[in-house]
């Protein structure tokens, strides 16, 4: 009977044990868990994407190379690419447009990223009524964007910087003496330097979030080994705040074409409301260039950007992995 008792409470444990094994606990690394907070966050931006924008971008892709549409209803039928080709070789607007539009962004795309990363630098410091400037340099962003803007373009606010200094910035013998050249040059540096601080407040804040990340033992460190002021910025602050530069990059350049003062979407939105094809066309050849840019700025930027230790690790043992195969021996007959 003891025997028996014995044998039964046996098979219970093994079976109370059983169920215990073939539960497995779902465990998640930091990694996946971080990569879901993100996704959290995303999911509104991407369900707007799938709701309200995926459905035009194929009608006006659709749009760009129909041959004949018919208005009411908007019914579309063939297929050409003779849009695009007019764009090109037929339109006597549409390049020169361009043109202009390119050599703005190199000239105010740089300037924008180094003037913001300066600023954020200096209001990063430990200065008195630091919260104010912060606040000094975002306002013109506020007032300055969108039909604001327009309007201060069109009205030359840009080109009469010297006219409405009236002689406080450079005295008028000054200007005087050095000609109308060298007052036109002038004029033309400060207007940009003036649009390019209009729109520097998104980037001096973004900078600001990456420098307040950084780990003040890292400075201390660096001090420690004798580094200087110039190698702590060049050593610690550039690749620490490398991923935030990425995105400043990819907003500026991005930014830079979609502006208020940019003549060639007023161009492209003229013509679509005249021709619902070419305008199409248009915007589809602008939208492609911008895409251009900015997989251009991706793939150098790439081999830049500083992450964490763990990823910087495996990314080296991937890089130097040996893939070694061992011969089977060879098996010998007696």
């Amino acid at each position: 009977m003891a025997q028996n008792k014995k044998e039964l409470q046996t098979k219970k444990e093994t079976q109370s044990k059983k169920p215990s094994q073939g539960k497995k606990k779902f465990k998640m690394d930091l990694h996946t868990r971080n990569s879901l907070k993100g996704l959290v966050f995303v999911s509104p931006f991407i369900l707007g994407v799938l709701m309200f924008f995926i459905y035009p971008i194929f009608f006006s892709i659709r749009l760009s190379v129909s041959t004949d549409i018919k208005v009411v209803g908007m019914h579309m039928s063939g297929f050409t690419l003779s849009e695009y080709v007019e764009a090109f070789v037929v339109d006597k607007e549409f390049l020169p447009l361009f043109g202009q539009t390119i050599q703005d962004t190199l000239v105010k795309f740089p300037l924008t990223v180094v003037l913001s990363l300066i600023i954020a630098v200096l209001l990063n410091r430990d200065i008195k009524c630091r919260g104010l400037f912060r606040v000094i340099f975002f306002i013109p962003f506020l007032l300055g964007s969108g039909e604001v803007m327009t309007q201060l373009i069109n009205q030359g606010v840009d080109r009469s910087v010297l006219n409405i200094m009236d002689g406080r910035l450079v005295p008028y013998n000054v200007l005087m003496y050095f000609g109308t050249t060298i007052t036109d040059a002038v004029q033309t540096i400060l207007g940009v330097l003036v649009t390019v601080l209009w729109g520097c407040g998104v980037q001096i804040l973004l900078f600001l979030s990456g420098l307040q990340s950084i780990s003040p033992s890292l400075y201390e460190a660096a001090k420690i080994d004798g580094a200087t002021e110039w190698e702590l910025f060049w050593k610690v602050t550039i690749p620490m705040i490398s991923p935030m530069m990425l995105l400043n990059l990819v907003y500026t350049l991005v930014n830079s074409f979609v502006n208020g003062s940019n003549e060639l979407l007023t161009y492209i939105n003229t013509k679509g409301l005249q021709d619902y094809m070419f305008g199409a066309a248009l915007g589809w050849i602008y939208f492609s260039v911008i895409g251009l840019l900015v997989a251009i700025v991706f793939g150098v930027m790439q081999k830049h950007i500083h992450t964490s230790e763990i990823e910087e690790v495996k990314k080296r043992e991937r890089k130097h992995r040996v893939f070694t195969i061992e011969k089977a021996p060879k098996r010998t007959f007696e």
